[in-house]
This record gives C-alpha cells, sequence and structure tokens, in this order.
C-alpha cells in the first residue's frame, strides 16, 4: 500500500517507466483515448518532446513512497484547462490518482479546469468527483484504444 505519494517535474530517466505503464492493455482500454499504437516508441518520444516542451502545460510524474507511480499533467486546449493522468495498474486503488490530483490541483490554480473520461472508467469518474469536478455533459468520441466511439464525460471544477 502507497503510503506517500508526491509530484516532481519529469526527468528524461522516467521515460522508460511511463512508456511501460502506457503500453499496459487494461490501462489502455480504460484509459481509451489513447496513443494509435501504444507500443510505437518513437511515437510516444516525439508526444513526450512536445508536451514537456509546451510552455502551458504543467508535467508532472507521480511518486509513491519513492518510486514512480505515474503522471499527471494540466494544459490548454481550445482555451480551456484540462487534468489528465495515468497511475499503474499496479496501484489501483490505493489512493495514488485522488492525492495527485490534489497535488497539481493545489499547483495549478487555474479555474475551471476541465477533465474528460470514458464515461465506463468508474474509477477515474470517482477520483475526478472527489476531487470537487462536477459533470456537465457527454459526447460521443472515437476511443482510439477500443477502436470505436463511445461516451465520454466532460467534467468541470469551478
Amino acid at each position: 500500500m502507497i503510503r506517500e505519494v508526491t509530484l516532481r517535474l519529469v526527468e528524461d530517466t522516467d521515460l522508460d517507466t511511463l512508456f511501460e505503464f502506457m503500453r499496459d492493455p487494461e490501462s489502455v482500454r480504460m484509459a481509451a483515448f489513447t496513443a494509435e499504437d501504444p507500443d510505437d516508441r518513437d511515437a510516444f518520444d516525439a508526444h513526450m518532446r512536445k508536451v514537456l516542451a509546451n510552455p502551458e502545460a504543467t508535467n508532472r510524474v507521480i511518486v509513491g513512497d519513492g518510486r514512480v507511480v505515474g503522471s499527471i499533467a494540466s494544459f490548454v486546449m481550445e482555451g480551456d484547462t484540462e487534468i489528465t493522468y495515468w497511475v499503474d495498474r499496479a496501484v489501483w486503488g490505493q489512493g495514488v490518482a485522488g492525492r495527485a490530483v490534489a497535488l497539481l490541483l493545489d499547483l495549478v490554480t487555474v479555474r475551471p479546469m476541465h477533465a474528460r473520461v470514458a464515461s465506463d472508467n468508474a474509477g477515474s469518474m470517482r477520483v475526478l468527483t472527489k476531487a470537487g469536478f462536477e459533470v456537465v455533459g457527454t459526447e460521443i468520441s472515437y476511443a482510439t484504444a477500443r477502436k470505436e466511439e463511445i461516451e465520454e464525460t466532460i467534467l468541470k471544477l469551478s
């Protein structure tokens, strides 16, 4: 059980670990809106270079009891600040995502903050609503990981 959760800047040495987390088939299915090919390391590296260089984004790794257990970020899309996170499936259900979200919300104080989640991802829905996000709508979007359109829930923290 993870006792301490902190956030820190992403380092180049974290990328191998993050790539492995984002290749886990069950995690990919739950996230739904993922890279077209989770096993494409070149595409992952190119994406990470782009997001880490974005001055409007805040990117952090999630550290649980001294080891990297995920990533979390805020970024601006179409004028809205959004939050995204990915947690190693090995620590799901231990409160890591909820603590990481709270830490990022303390760090990034822009409001409103938006989030999007596959509507059937009960764990992420619970994390976000516990953090104060409220459902503001749904839309049907193409989920690359599932190769089909699914319902996506849109949330907002005022």
